[in-house]
């Protein structure tokens, strides 16, 4: 529990980074600093696939809050969530049965993918001419209902949006952890996730729930031969870390999110399947050996 708190902990500079910015951009409105994002927008999904490689969660729940205050197309969304990895690299850089060229590979897949299926979905957007969403920082307020719009500059309306979302992450997330301490990787053994096909789609599941515990579980499950290559390709794709967690709290439309949720699921469990051949299967024998 009480690395539970530090890792909660360590999202604060990223979520006042984040609302610092969207509050310049709201304050700012049309003058450089918006005409900038706004250009930005075209290769949004290439810095959204290279920044979400980070292994750190709080990229994705950036990203998250991002898109709800309209900075970031749902192309770069997409790249961030399916490019985080979460606990996933670190926990497979501190055992000795990982080399680092899978490591090297899974990175290196992941942040590919990631970045086409951005290009992918931006241009579907533009094709359809839904890529641009009036959605503006006071939608978050009026979201939220923070009443941050009475305080004056950006410092204190971000540090109360900050506080928002932080303490809503920390219940939550802190549900989730009780739940994986008791239940943890004992439950995702008896998933038999070393099935062909439905291994993948169920990792693709297991991969939504936004819970750092479960990229470490999946690492440890596939070293260990009780994993597949493709369900664990298939969970570090749908795991986003706490990005659609925050994605439903702040953004207002949940049509949109939960399409953006249906995605992330069929595009990681599809992709899981595609590129667990690329990664070495390792049966339970081989593992112990």
């Amino acid at each position: 529990m009480l690395e539970f708190i530090k890792e909660t902990l360590t999202l604060l500079p990223f979520l006042f980074a984040t609302y610092l910015v969207l509050e310049a951009v709201e304050a700012h409105a049309g003058s450089k600093l918006g005409e900038f994002l706004e250009r930005a927008k075209s290769v949004g999904p290439l810095a959204g696939g290279l920044a979400g490689a980070i292994p750190q969660c709080g990229v994705s729940a950036a990203a998250a809050s991002f898109y709800a205050g309209g900075v970031v197309t749902v192309g770069t969304l997409l790249a961030v969530f399916l490019s985080t990895s979460d606990e996933l690299i670190p926990v497979l850089v501190s055992v000795p049965e990982a080399s680092w060229s899978l490591v090297c590979r899974i990175v290196g897949i992941k942040i590919a993918c990631a970045i086409g299926v951005g290009f992918t979905a931006t241009g579907i957007l533009v094709f359809l001419r839904h890529l641009r969403r009036e959605v503006h920082v006071h939608d978050l307020c009026e979201h939220s209902h923070c009443r941050c719009e009475h305080h004056k500059g950006i410092v204190v309306p971000a540090l109360i949006h900050t506080a928002e979302i932080f303490l809503f992450i920390f219940v939550f997330s802190g549900a989730i952890e009780l739940a994986m301490h008791y239940f943890g990787e004992d439950a995702l053994d008896s998933l038999r996730l070393n099935r062909p096909l439905i291994g993948e789609a169920v990792a693709g599941l297991v991969g939504l729930v936004p819970n750092c515990a479960v990229s470490v579980a999946s690492a440890k499950l596939y070293l260990s031969g009780a994993m597949s290559a493709g369900a664990l390709m298939a969970s570090s794709f749908t795991g986003s870390g706490l990005g659609l967690l925050v994605l439903f709290r702040t953004n207002r439309s949940l049509k949109e999110n939960l399409a953006i949720l249906v995605t992330v699921y069929l595009v990681g469990t599809l992709l899981g399947w595609l590129t667990g051949p690329l990664l070495p299967a390792l049966t339970a024998a081989q593992a112990a050996g």
